[in-house]
C-alpha cells in the first residue's frame, strides 16, 4: 500500500508530463465530448480534457493536503509541547482555547471562517488550520506529560540538560510515533475536507483544476455529461482510500497496543 501511494504522489508531481493537454485550455468545437482515443475521460462544458485536469488535480490536492497537515501538525506540537511543559496558568489557557475551537462542528466553522474571509485555497487552508491544530495539540500534550515524568528525564534535567534539550532529545523522540499515526489516519479526511469545501465553492477556485471544484462544475451536467462527475469522483475515493488503508498499516506498524 506504500508504494502505491507514493506511486500517487508520483503521478502526481509528473503530471505535466502525462497530461496530453493543458488542463485549462478551452476548446469550444469539443465541448462535453464523450471518452475516446483523442480524449480518454471526455471533456468538460467549454471543452477542457478531464483526463489533464484530473492529473492536475491530483498535484493541487495532494499539494495542499500535505502542506495543511504539516501546519497542523508543526503548530500542533509546538502547543502541545509548550502545554504539557509548562503547566498551570499556560496550559489551562491553550487547552481552554482549544475545547473552544473543538466545541464546534470543524466543517461548519470551516465554512464559517471561509465565508467571512471569502472563497479560496489560502483561506481553505487557514480555516482547516484554525481547527484541526487542537487534535494534535491536546494528544501531544497528553504525551509530553506523561513523558516527562519518566525516570531518564529526571536524570538528564540531574546531568545539565536544558529545557530545549531535553525537549529534542529526549521527549519528541519518545512521542513521535503517535503523532506519525494521527497524521497518517489523517490524509484521507483531510483531502475529504478539502475537496467538500472546493465543491461548495469555498475552497479552491475555477478554473485551477482540483477535484472537489471538478464535482462542483460538472453537477449540472449529472445526467447529460456523467463523466465530470465519474473520474474526479472515483479519484477522490481512489486516494482517500488508499491513505487511509495506509494509514491504519501505519497506525498497526507503530502502535502495536492498538491490536
Amino acid at each position: 500500500m506504500l508504494l502505491l501511494a507514493i506511486s500517487m504522489v508520483i503521478l502526481a508531481m509528473i503530471a505535466p508530463i502525462l497530461a496530453p493537454n493543458d488542463p485549462l485550455d478551452t476548446n469550444f468545437s469539443q465541448i462535453l465530448q464523450k471518452p475516446s482515443s483523442e480524449y480518454l475521460f471526455g471533456t468538460d462544458q467549454v471543452g477542457r480534457c478531464i483526463y489533464s485536469r484530473v492529473l492536475y488535480g491530483a498535484r493541487v490536492s495532494l499539494g495542499t493536503t500535505f502542506l495543511l497537515l504539516s501546519i497542523i501538525f508543526i503548530l500542533g506540537l509546538m502547543m502541545g509541547t509548550v502545554a504539557g511543559m509548562a503547566g498551570g496558568t499556560i496550559d489551562t489557557i491553550i487547552m481552554r482555547i482549544a475545547d473552544t475551537v473543538l466545541s464546534f462542528p470543524d466543517i461548519v466553522f470551516a465554512i464559517a471562517i471561509v465565508g467571512i474571509l471569502g472563497p479560496g485555497m489560502r483561506n481553505t487552508i487557514l480555516a482547516l488550520s484554525v481547527i484541526w491544530w487542537t487534535k494534535y495539540a491536546r494528544l501531544t500534550r497528553v504525551l509530553v506529560m506523561t513523558v516527562k515524568n519518566k525516570e531518564y528525564i529526571h536524570a538528564a534535567t540531574m546531568a545539565g540538560a536544558g529545557k530545549v534539550k531535553l525537549i529534542t532529545h529526549y521527549i519528541f523522540p519518545n512521542i513521535i510515533s503517535p503523532l506519525v499515526v494521527q497524521l497518517a489516519l489523517d490524509v484521507g479526511g483531510m483531502m475529504l475536507a478539502i475537496a467538500g469545501l472546493s465543491f461548495l465553492g469555498l475552497g479552491v477556485q475555477p478554473p485551477i483544476p482540483e477535484w472537489g471544484n471538478m464535482l462542483n462544475e460538472g453537477r449540472s451536467y449529472l445526467q447529460t455529461a456523467p463523466w465530470l462527475l465519474i473520474y474526479p469522483g472515483a479519484a477522490i475515493f481512489i486516494v482517500v482510500a488508499v491513505f487511509n488503508i495506509l494509514g491504519d498499516s501505519v497506525r498497526d506498524l507503530l502502535d502495536p497496543k492498538h491490536l
